[in-house]
């Protein structure tokens, strides 16, 4: 409740803000994970990563809002925590499948597939504490910086104008920050992978009220690719022989569990 004659406290940015944020963010994760690159691959993308959310955090506080609040950090209970961790695997499942789809009606250029190579090599980890620094890198840190910006303070924020235009807005955003740069020039390949798990993972904020499920939903997918990709070796059979009957039966098989996970919430 809020004291009789009190304003009440904000709880999002301002829409133009929460742009600048995102502005913001891609610049110092970019120039932050180059000054970083002499010092290691993982330890450059773990401070890119952290300067990603900064920026809208700063703003935030400038603006007022009680982190907490402003970002979802609401507890839940176990079977929400349970839900959200499927959930990130059933997002898993079908956005493997979209990219393997994806990869038959549009193949990336040949400058994509080795740079996908080259950080396939230079990620694979030696050993277990290796492994574990990598998950931390891929899986952990993502989740929680990207999480923190788009589903904690970019969807409340475009949401001031309906829930579907926090939905879409957030995984719009968040889909741009995964163009790639190949060369001297931007490469589109990953957005409709990124906008489609934007999608979900704004879907579980909205739904649960609460920025923990998207967090723990996107370090189980992040991690789960790690796990499949750069320990099994399924990455170079992905990028010389995509599946495409695999890949329909992970996107129809992904879409019909994350819709399960979805009615499971809403009870």
């Amino acid at each position: 409740m809020v004291p009789s004659g009190s304003p009440p406290g904000r709880t999002s940015l301002h829409p133009a803000l929460a742009l600048v944020a995102v502005a913001a963010g891609v610049v110092a994760m970019v120039k932050g994970g180059q000054v970083m690159a002499p010092h290691g691959l993982r330890l450059a993308l773990v401070v890119a990563e952290a300067l990603l959310a900064v920026p809208g955090l700063v703003l935030l506080v400038l603006a007022g809002v009680a982190l907490p609040a402003g970002l979802g950090l609401v507890r839940v209970p176990p079977r929400v925590v349970l839900l959200a961790a499927i959930g990130g695997a059933t997002l898993w499942a079908a956005s493997l499948g979209l990219m393997n789809v994806q990869f038959v009606l549009w193949r990336p250029p040949d400058e994509f597939l080795d740079t996908f190579r080259a950080l396939h090599e230079a990620l694979k980890p030696r050993d277990v504490a290796d492994g574990l620094l990598s998950i931390a890198a891929i899986g952990i840190m993502p989740a929680l910086c990207e999480e923190t910006l788009f589903r904690g303070i970019v969807l409340p924020s475009l949401a001031r104008a309906g829930a579907p235009a926090g939905l879409l807005g957030s995984a719009a955003l968040f889909a741009l920050i995964h163009v790639d740069a190949v060369g001297t020039s931007p490469a589109f390949y990953r957005l409709p992978f990124a906008f489609a798990v934007g999608l979900g993972l704004a879907a579980l904020r909205l739904a649960t009220g609460s920025l923990v499920p998207s967090m723990l939903a996107h370090a189980v997918l992040n991690t789960i690719t790690f796990l499949t990709v750069f320990l099994s070796g399924a990455a170079e059979k992905a990028v010389d022989e995509p599946e495409v009957l695999a890949g329909v039966l992970f996107l129809a098989g992904g879409l019909g569990l994350s819709a399960m996970v979805f009615r499971a919430l809403r009870r």
